[in-house]
C-alpha cells in the first residue's frame, strides 16, 4: 500500500470515528442516566456518569441503603456486591457527588470537601441545595431508583 492510500485510509477511519463519537455524545445528551434519590420525603435527581461503575450501579436499582454519617460531610454504606472501579483523586468534592470508595462503599457527599482519597465517580445530584439539611448529622435511609 502506498503512502497516499495509507493516508486516505487513516483519514477515512478518523472521520468515521469522529462521526460515531459525535453521535454517541448526542445520544448521551438526549438520554442521560438520571435516577431519583429519595431521602425522607424529599426527592433529588442525580445524573450518573457514562461509566462501567455507573452502569453496574443503575442495574442494581431500586436500592435502599441505611447510610452512616462520616466527617460531617458524607454518608456511606457498603453495597452487597462490588462495582467496577476506576479510582481517581478528585481533590475537591462537591455537595451532591456520588462516589465509590474501593469497590463496594457508596459515598454521597452533602457538603464541599477537599480530599486526598481516591474514588470512582458515579454521578452528581443535579441541584444539591437543601441536601445537607435533609440528610442531617445522623445515619439516614436513602432510596435510589431509576427515574
Amino acid at each position: 500500500m502506498n503512502t497516499r492510500s495509507l493516508i486516505a485510509l487513516l483519514l477515512a477511519t478518523l472521520i468515521g470515528y469522529l462521526h460515531v463519537s459525535q453521535a454517541e455524545a448526542e445520544t448521551a445528551k438526549e438520554h442521560p442516566m438520571n435516577i431519583t434519590v429519595q431521602i425522607d420525603r424529599q426527592h433529588f435527581t442525580l445524573t450518573l456518569n457514562d461509566s462501567p461503575a455507573a452502569h453496574a450501579f443503575i442495574n442494581r436499582l431500586p436500592l435502599t441503603l441505611d447510610m452512616a454519617e462520616l466527617n460531617g460531610n458524607e454518608k456511606y454504606a457498603d453495597l452487597a456486591e462490588a462495582l467496577p472501579e476506576n479510582p481517581v483523586r478528585p481533590g475537591h468534592l462537591r455537595a451532591g457527588d456520588l462516589m465509590l470508595y474501593g469497590d463496594k462503599t457508596l459515598v454521597l457527599f452533602y457538603s464541599r470537601f477537599d480530599s486526598g482519597y481516591r474514588y470512582t465517580p458515579l454521578g452528581r445530584v443535579n441541584h444539591p441545595a437543601g441536601l445537607a439539611q435533609v440528610v442531617g448529622n445522623q445515619s439516614v435511609r436513602i432510596h435510589f431508583a431509576v427515574k
